[in-house]
């Protein structure tokens, strides 16, 4: 028995109305020809971006995706900026209950820290906040606007290469930044950074699914399913495995670079402990190492383009179609946004819980450079070690991706409750600094496989052939989501002046979101519909050329 490989570059309407063909997984051989209707012609359109004889995954190329992950590892942009940003506001701050002038660190001082702000004064801690969701809000047009896009032409393989160009040059105009009057500049420097850092992210991950489809052992499985020469069961098994292999070793490589690059910065840290330019320094020498590693991305990285934009659309406008036309598919495709839905608001949670915490470590620890080095080691060994732990665990039992993103998410959504025990005592809920070395170890040990496994899900929920389009939603629901978060919590923490009391919010939206995914995303019926969706998107365009597809 053969089955019909997917048609080069099919370019249909967004709203077809279309009998669903014979699922692509289906085992009965057949010699009855399957008709489609034609799709109406208005609005929008949709593209799969498969060609039907992509070029296989090289060894090369494979492991210079894994390098660009290695040097891409969010120390710079994601950790070191933040906290360079903060102690400077910390410094230029001063103390509410001793008028200006004074000193945020003085003997007496009441702990808490403003800034002038809007005509009045904000906490330095709802000041970084806000950093976060404003930045978050700007993925969110990033995603939305030109996410989807990256499915036609090599429009993808360039505007990854232009993000992590910003990201750099935002890292390394971090030199520039020695002196408490210039929190502004190191604020607007944090979130270029970190807004250009959660696009690479998304754009990155967006790749790995065609990846995984184009690996030599991929393309022998499907030649072996088309052929009839194994079951739709054990072909679903070992494709799901292939991706999860990609995803978890790359989030090792990630793990692995993030070891390397904060054993590297020691050698700045510890002999110039005394520099007022150390943390300047080391902001840029990670920065360098993201260069070395990961410009052989876009060497090595072989041509996969999408088909061209269609006739009277833009890059600029055309994602926005396509995110609302994909949108009005949520009865064809449940499990897909009911997924992209619940992470939404869990990456929300989880993404500002990250932050607040940091915001408290770094307060605990005086924005020291050396400790955050420290503590971040602890959280990538451990992290590193999860990472292949999880995946040997999972290859070995055959255990699916969700069971595995379930164990993990559960000790993940501990933390934000963790933290809501620090508004009664501060015995314990991240008043401690042993409870810091606990909390990167606990992150190490689980989020790490955490994000493997909720990129696996998303690529196992995903039409093949609109990986752009639906991982520029998952984007959305991954880093841009935190837009709401962290303006909550800055309201919440400005109107009680106890950043604790973020907390209880965080792990309701945590809890909540979690509990949906558990009990209403089922895998195995979302995928099926997702490929079903993606073939009547394909035999759409058959129809319409006055074909007809035989199975």
């Amino acid at each position: 028995m053969s089955r019909l490989p997917a048609p080069e570059n099919p370019v249909v309407d967004a709203e077809p109305v279309v009998d669903r063909p014979s699922d692509e997984f289906k085992d009965k051989d057949s010699s009855e020809q399957t008709e489609t209707r034609p799709a109406a012609r208005k609005g929008p359109m949709f593209i799969s971006s498969i060609h039907q004889n992509e070029p296989y995954v090289t060894r090369k190329e494979l492991w210079s995706y894994y390098r660009y992950y290695n040097g891409d590892n969010g120390v710079g942009p994601n950790g070191y900026s933040m906290t360079l940003f903060q102690s400077l506001a910390f410094a230029a701050g001063f103390d509410p209950a001793a008028g200006p002038g004074s000193s945020c660190t003085a003997d007496g001082s009441s702990g808490q820290c403003v800034l002038p702000w809007g005509g009045g004064t904000k906490s330095v801690t709802s000041i970084v906040l806000i950093a976060n969701g404003v930045s978050f809000a700007i993925m969110t047009m990033i995603f939305t606007t030109i996410g989807s896009a990256a499915d036609y032409g090599t429009f993808g393989r360039w505007l990854l290469l232009f993000m992590t160009v910003i990201c750099w040059g935002a890292q390394f105009a971090s030199m520039a930044l020695t002196e408490p009057s210039r929190w502004g500049a190191a604020m607007a420097l944090y979130m270029i950074g970190f807004i250009s850092y959660g696009a690479t992210l998304v754009f990155y991950a967006a790749l790995f699914p065609r990846l995984a489809r184009n690996t030599p052992h991929a393309r022998q499985l499907r030649d072996k399913f088309e052929a009839g020469e194994t079951s739709k069961e054990e072909y679903e098994r070992e494709e799901s495995l292939e991706k999860n292999r990609i995803s978890n070793i790359s989030t090792a490589h990630s793990n692995i670079g993030y070891i390397f690059t904060l054993c590297l910065n020691l050698s700045i840290l510890l002999p110039l402990a005394s520099n007022s330019k150390v943390n300047n320094y080391t902001i840029v020498l990670t920065n360098v190492y993201w260069v070395i590693t990961g410009i052989w991305w876009f060497i090595f990285q072989q041509p996969r383009p999408g088909p061209p934009l269609p006739k009277g659309e833009r890059y600029v406008t055309i994602g926005w179609k396509q995110i609302w036309a994909a949108c009005k598919q949520y009865k064809q495709l449940p499990y897909t946004f009911i997924y992209l839905f619940s992470f939404f608001l869990l990456a929300d949670g989880l993404n500002t819980t990250g932050t607040l915490v940091s915001i408290c470590q770094n307060d605990r620890f005086s924005f020291s450079f050396l400790q955050n080095t420290y503590l971040g080691l602890s959280q990538a060994i451990t992290s590193t070690i999860s990472t292949f732990g999880f995946w040997y665990i999972q290859k070995h039992w055959k255990i699916p991706t969700k069971t595995m993103f379930v164990v993990t998410n559960v000790v993940t959504i501990m933390i934000p409750l963790w933290g809501m025990i620090g508004i009664w005592t501060t015995k314990l809920g991240f008043h401690n600094k042993w409870e810091f070395w606990a909390y990167n170890v606990v992150f190490g040990l689980f989020q790490a496989p955490y994000y493997a496994f909720s990129q696996t899900m998303m690529a196992e929920l995903t039409p093949p052939g609109f990986d752009n389009m639906f991982f520029g939603l998952f984007g959305l629901s991954n880093r841009a989501s935190s837009m709401i978060g962290p303006n909550v919590i800055q309201a919440i923490i400005d109107s009680s002046g106890n950043n604790w009391m973020g907390f209880p919010f965080l792990f309701a939206l945590c809890v909540a979101a979690s509990v949906v995914i558990w009990f209403a995303v089922d895998i195995p019926k979302g995928r099926n519909d997702a490929v079903a969706w993606a073939e009547g998107i394909r035999a759409a365009k058959y129809a319409e050329d006055g074909l007809v597809t035989k199975e």
